[in-house]
């Protein structure tokens, strides 16, 4: 009753008029320089919008149709004269400030091949040299880019991966088909657009710094975690050119890689972008000056050697292990440090990484010199005799091939009285007991290169290892004895009586 008494009194005639002029400006089309709102805002609103739960509506909300309909492709440069090139520079970025869904190819084609001659049209542009660019056009140009690039990627792409793999890639899974962004040759344009942009004479540093700063370079570094080796490939170019133009923001670009390999490698084991991350910082490495900082030899400890941990260290080996050797020949010292880091994080089960293991072993090896390599040779030794007697023999083979190198032979020779008292064993044992007819080569081999070293050291140390060995024996043979005793004496039944007994 109280509703129908509502229904029956006037409503507000300014309301109605302000409802009436809401709609109508809605209605309107918006210009060709308007800028789509984001797909996240545009999806709260589409939340917020009871009225609307079709896949066809989320789309448009995202896209609106008014705005994707006006774009109008814009006159060429040299239809224009020089003073106004770069108003009309600022033009066409605004114009490509538009985005469009790529999942269809069949929707707005016309509208994308515009957006696309535009951007070429603007690489051009850039290549060209030709005006030095001002601050509305260096805003417009880090605005363009942030609504193209700049995006969180969708859950499915974390689903797939594996808990124990950078992006899934871990031994098993090598093979695996990397995943192509749909929307690659339109990306493509705007990566090589603002690559060429970065690069160009015609930027000033300490005006672009202003827009190109630690937000922009943040958000570049978490592109990183695509999926599409293409774009990481785009990005990993583009931040050797921002590292290399914009030293004021060197410091930050290292500080932030050095947080993407923390979480790396203690919280998530997953990121698609650590070899890419790992080859930009090969390079700054190599132009550290010397003497290297204390914060340059921490991040080695504390970052670099403990990349060694993760199951998925065959996927950025190669560019971990070139990030070792540039200290260790900026500064020798640090080659037993980085050798007790190996020996810290060295897989005992997982045979394929224990085989490169041995192979950044022998990298290292090959440049350190005589003091380093006598601080650590005791335990590294007693590793790599484990290594000769394991059962897999690819294992023992590239442990074994360590004496192929005659730098290591050298070393070896020059402190065999300590050496070959640890590695005897693993060769005896090795000769006696090996399944792999390789292996056994291998070993029969490296025991000629210490008989021919010195034979008197290898004579002795070997009697010393048989009477050893026969003193094990007949400790072994002793409780095997007093073992059986006990067996025996708990076998008989005591006699009960008035005697109490303890059981």
């Amino acid at each position: 009753m109280f509703k129908q008494f509502l229904s029956k009194l006037p409503r507000n005639k300014k309301v109605d008029a302000d409802e009436s002029s809401q709609v109508d400006s809605s209605s309107e089309p918006s210009s060709s320089m308007d800028i789509p709102e984001s797909p996240r805002a545009a999806g709260k609103n589409h939340h917020t919008d009871r009225g609307s739960s079709s896949n066809a509506k989320w789309a448009s909300s995202i896209f609106p149709e008014s705005t994707i309909a006006g774009i109008e492709a814009l006159i060429p440069f040299k239809d224009v004269p020089p003073l106004e090139k770069m108003n009309l520079f600022v033009s066409k970025l605004n114009l490509c400030c538009v985005t469009f869904d790529f999942t269809d190819p069949s929707k707005n084609t016309v509208e994308k091949d515009i957006k696309r001659r535009t951007l070429i049209e603007l690489v051009d542009f850039v290549a060209s040299g030709s005006i030095k660019f001002t601050e509305p056009a260096i805003l417009a140009m880090c605005r363009m880019c942030a609504i193209n690039l700049f995006r969180v990627f969708p859950p499915n792409y974390r689903s797939r991966r594996l808990s124990g793999g950078s992006g899934g890639r871990d031994g098993e899974n090598d093979d695996d088909e990397p995943s192509f962004d749909p929307s690659w040759p339109h990306l493509q344009i705007v990566y090589d657009l603002l690559l060429k942009f970065v690069s160009s004479p015609c930027l000033d540093a300490k005006v672009a710094k202003k827009y190109i700063d630690c937000s922009f370079i943040s958000r570049l570094l978490e592109l990183f975690d695509s999926e599409d080796p293409r774009e990481r490939d785009c990005l990993k170019t583009i931040m050797h050119r921002v590292y290399g133009k914009f030293m004021v923001h060197r410091p930050y670009i290292r500080k932030s890689i050095n947080n993407v390999f923390f979480r790396f490698v203690f919280e998530t084991e997953r990121h698609n972008g650590i070899a890419e991350l790992l080859e930009i910082f090969g390079s700054i490495i190599s132009g550290f000056a010397l003497p290297l900082k204390e914060e340059h030899k921490i991040f080695l400890w504390r970052v670099l050697i403990p990349l060694h941990k993760p199951k998925s260290l065959g996927v950025y080996y190669q560019q971990l292990s070139y990030c070792i050797t540039q200290f260790i020949e900026k500064e020798p010292k640090l080659a037993s440090t980085v050798i007790r880091g190996l020996l810290k994080y060295w897989p005992i089960t997982n045979s394929q990484k224990e085989v490169m293991f041995l192979g950044e072993l022998e990298e290292i090896l090959e440049v350190i010199n005589m003091v380093e390599f006598q601080k650590v040779m005791l335990p590294l030794f007693w590793r790599i005799g484990c290594c000769i007697n394991s059962s897999h023999f690819q294992v023992a083979e590239r442990a074994l091939f360590l004496w192929n190198n005659d730098h290591i032979v050298n070393l070896i020779a020059h402190n065999r009285q300590v050496i070959l008292p640890i590695i005897l064993p693993a060769l005896d044992r090795n000769c006696q007991a090996h399944w792999n007819q390789a292996v056994l080569n291998l070993t029969l081999n490296v025991r000629k290169i210490f008989v021919e070293m010195d034979e008197k050291l290898y004579v002795s140390c070997l009697a010393r290892f048989k009477e050893e060995e026969a003193r094990q024996s007949s400790e072994a043979e002793k409780r095997k004895e007093a073992w059986k005793q006990l067996e025996k004496a708990a076998g008989v039944r005591p006699e009960i009586g008035n005697t109490t007994v303890l059981v």
